[in-house]
């Protein structure tokens, strides 16, 4: 990313600092950021405000994210690299959403700040203002699914739950007002798709551990059919890094948006132990 920000096309870079319950991202990033970088609040840029009816992080309205991606100086014509301080793991949703929005050109920082800091490289200090993007918002670039629709994936093809395992298995439930899994879901944590040093496995031991899973890469296994891909967390952000995680491998999977802050608000919805 270094060699790209001093080139003639530099990308557009956005910080995405957060995780559930830590609301200091805007502070992080003024005290220290990849040069240019500019400051993403995830709570309020990349979803709509929470509900029961739709979950914690609901997809925003196309027209609220076309704004915000102009305010961070978007254009048609730029590529974009989104990161943050946790292998991904929330700058993923901003990956997923801008190109859900029909961005094609966005990637992750593979190991986020850290590894910038590990190569090396300055940090800048301050507020960052960029010039006002042009991107147009086409939402349809990356496939959603309902509820409906991921309780049809769990029996017909490969729902994956990218929760910790503990709140799969039901074990705790810190956050959504029920304990456990949608029916026929596999546990896949979206940690175990990453390195010691937060960067992503290796292509060999992603294919392994999603092979495990039961989802096939007919890239590797000629003649074998693809099954049907779906991924849900809490609330749609750490599965938008499964579903990255899923591309790497050229697989393409569609994301519960509602996930199971949702499921889990919905009495007629069972939850497996």
């Amino acid at each position: 990313m270094a060699a790209a920000l001093a080139g003639g096309r530099p990308p557009v870079v956005l910080d995405v600092r957060w995780a559930l319950g830590v609301t200091d991202g805007r502070e992080q990033h003024r005290a220290g950021h990849v040069p240019g970088a500019v400051y993403v609040d995830l709570e309020t840029e990349l979803a709509a405000p929470p509900s029961a009816a739709a979950g914690r992080h609901p997809l925003p309205d196309p027209a609220d994210l076309q704004a915000a991606a102009r305010r961070w100086g978007v254009r048609a014509d730029r590529p974009v690299v989104v990161y943050d301080a946790v292998g991904g793991t929330s700058a993923a949703r901003a990956w997923w959403l801008l190109r859900w929005a029909g961005h094609e050109d966005v990637r992750i920082l593979d190991g986020g700040l850290a590894a910038w800091r590990a190569a090396g490289h300055a940090l800048d200090a301050g507020e960052v203002r960029p010039e006002p993007g042009d991107v147009v918002v086409t939402p349809g670039g990356m496939p959603v699914l309902d509820a409906d629709g991921a309780a049809g994936l769990a029996t017909s093809g490969v729902l994956l739950d990218a929760r910790a395992g503990e709140r799969y298995r039901g074990e705790v439930e810190p956050v959504d007002p029920r304990a456990g899994h949608v029916p026929g879901a596999v546990s896949a944590p979206t940690t175990d798709n990453l390195a010691a040093d937060g960067t992503f496995l290796d292509p060999v031991a992603l294919r392994a551990r999603f092979a495990a899973l039961g989802v096939v890469d007919p890239g590797r296994e000629p003649g074998a059919a693809r099954p049907t891909v779906g991924v849900y967390c809490g609330s749609g952000v750490t599965a938008a890094h499964e579903v990255a995680a899923l591309a790497t491998l050229g697989v393409d999977a569609a994301l519960y948006a509602g996930s199971w802050s949702q499921w889990s608000n919905d009495p007629a919805r069972p939850a497996a132990p």
